[in-house]
Order: structure tokens, then C-alpha cells, then sequence
């Protein structure tokens, strides 16, 4: 009998470090907000790492983790700056994002929480449909709906955005 030999918290950390900061920052809309929320997500990974590291996928898990962590603090903070600008201060509230599409990801970050973690993870992580079911502890069906309604509801943001 083999037994499976556990991967380091380091080398895991330097694989997944990266695409799971993209993720975060097109679900946040913000990189030093993603950068927190990364982290964060790393952070209970090497808390719980003897029972993560077990996993058949511990890069499943931190995107969980950020996905949930992602669109929550975008919608807070949206609230915050909408409070902001009523009560007259004016600051510069720029979402930015690093790949140009401004506002797809901003429409995206718009549509119900499920509906966004399923597309951030299925178009710009390249999940299959049963790895996005997974990540984020669903049904795939559940996946295909979630992606059908978010198509439709950016379909008429985006046409709406273009008139």
C-alpha cells in the first residue's frame, strides 16, 4: 500500500498563490482588497493545513474560501461607497481590473453571489463544470443553472450598458 505523500504548505502556497489572487480580484473588483482576501484565505489553509493538505483538492478549498470572501467584501464595500458619495464625500472609487474587460467583471460582480463565483471560476479559472460543483459544494446542475441565468442577466446588463 502507498501512502499518498502530503504536499508543503510552501510549495502548495507558491503553486496556487497566483491564480487564485486573479480570481479574488475579478470576484472583489480590487487588488489590494483581493491581496487581503488571498491571504486571508491562505492564512486558514496553513491553520488547518493537516486537514486541508488531505484533501483531493486544497486549491478547491482556498478558492472556496476566497469566493465566499470576495464577493462579500465587494458588496459591503459598494454599499460603503454609495453611502460615501450620498453623504458628499467624492472620493475616487476605481474598480479596476487587470485584463481591461472593466465592465464585464464589474457587471459580473453585480449578479447574485452564486452566480458570479460560478462564472469567475468557470470562465476565468477554465473549471470544468464538475470542478466548479465541487469548489464551491453544489450540484452540478446547480452549476449549469447558476451559468445560464448569470448569461442571461449580463447578456442584459451589457446590451443595457451599450444603448
Amino acid at each position: 500500500m502507498v501512502i499518498p505523500v502530503e504536499e508543503s504548505f510552501e510549495v502548495f502556497f507558491r503553486r496556487e498563490y497566483r491564480p487564485v489572487l486573479g480570481l479574488a480580484i475579478v470576484l472583489s473588483g480590487n487588488r489590494t482588497g483581493a491581496e487581503d482576501v488571498t491571504m486571508d484565505a491562505f492564512e486558514a489553509a496553513l491553520r488547518n493545513w493537516q486537514s486541508v493538505s488531505r484533501l483531493d483538492s486544497p486549491g478547491a478549498w482556498v478558492r472556496r474560501v476566497v469566493a465566499n470572501r470576495s464577493v462579500s467584501r465587494f458588496r459591503r464595500l459598494a454599499v460603503e461607497a454609495r453611502a460615501a458619495l450620498r453623504i458628499g464625500r467624492r472620493e475616487d472609487l476605481v474598480v479596476a481590473d487587470g485584463d481591461g474587460h472593466f465592465e464585464v467583471w464589474e457587471a459580473v460582480r453585480s449578479l447574485p453571489r452564486r452566480q458570479a463565483q460560478v462564472v469567475a471560476l468557470f470562465y476565468l479559472e477554465g473549471y470544468p463544470r464538475a470542478e466548479v460543483a465541487r469548489t464551491l459544494g453544489i450540484s452540478e446542475e446547480s452549476v449549469k443553472t447558476h451559468l445560464e441565468r448569470a448569461r442571461r442577466n449580463l447578456d442584459e446588463e451589457l446590451s443595457d450598458a451599450d444603448n
